[in-house]
């Protein structure tokens, strides 16, 4: 399998007042084409942060730090070209929903596809996003909820409304902090099969998590301990 990202030598450190905070001290790692990988870590090693770097909403210290997205540098996009990957390339699910309150399900769902679009190109595509949006989220068995809004929805039914938000665009990399990280074990494991569906339909998928058994889901574990990459852990190395 090919690469889709690979981040090299990744620092990042954090200026609190006069005290600067490392975060991360030179993580690589590399993310194949239809691969799911997780990322296991306890609260404070650096997980979200790898994460929200691989996604362009943070940048890495300069230096000897490197992220490719398909071989392309992500330092040499631009801001148009960081905010069309942000857009296209990559999904982005949250521990907390991040829903729009004032918006109905389905408004949420395409809001991503309707981001830099024109008056005319708004008109000629509205109808087709909406149909994609219906299509998701009746996949993911939402098909009653299209119109209510996040408040009227349980915390499972949120999260699947940010997973169908994530994927209307169709990216290629779903990024995933802490998915189930705000739900109960049984809706968690249902956001979980609904990502293992996913994933075998080709997505791939990088996931942070601090707990083993949900990061097992995936095809490979990597853990992160104080912003440093060590061996993949066993059962007896992690709490659960």
């Amino acid at each position: 399998m090919s690469n889709l990202i690979e981040a090299h030598n990744l620092y990042k450190t954090y200026q609190l007042g006069r005290v600067e905070v490392p975060v991360l001290r030179g993580v690589s790692l590399d993310l194949a084409a239809g691969e799911w990988v997780a990322i296991l870590g306890a609260s404070g090693s650096g997980k979200s942060t790898l994460l929200h770097l691989l996604g362009a909403l943070d940048h890495p210290d300069e230096g000897q730090s490197s992220i490719t997205y398909q071989d392309a540098p992500l330092s040499s996009l631009g801001s148009v070209g960081l905010n069309r990957y942000r857009n296209q390339s990559v999904g982005f699910v949250f521990q907390f929903y991040h829903l729009l309150p004032e918006l109905t399900v389905l408004e949420n769902t395409i809001l991503p596809g309707l981001v830099g679009m024109s008056r005319l190109r708004y008109l000629k595509t509205i109808g087709e996003l909406r149909r994609r949006g219906t299509e998701l989220l009746d996949a993911f068995g939402l098909t009653n909820r299209l119109s209510h809004r996040p408040r009227e929805l349980s915390g499972g039914e949120r999260q699947r409304v940010a997973i169908a938000r994530a994927l209307i665009n169709d990216p290629p990399i779903l990024l995933a902090d802490e998915p189930t990280g705000n739900l109960d074990r049984q809706t968690g494991a249902e956001i979980l099969e609904l990502l293992k569906a996913q994933h075998q339909e080709g997505l791939t998928i990088l996931m942070v998590t601090h707990d083993l058994s949900i990061a097992e889901q995936a095809d490979r574990i990597v853990k992160l301990e104080d912003g440093v990459i060590r061996d993949a852990p066993d059962a007896s190395a992690v709490s659960r």
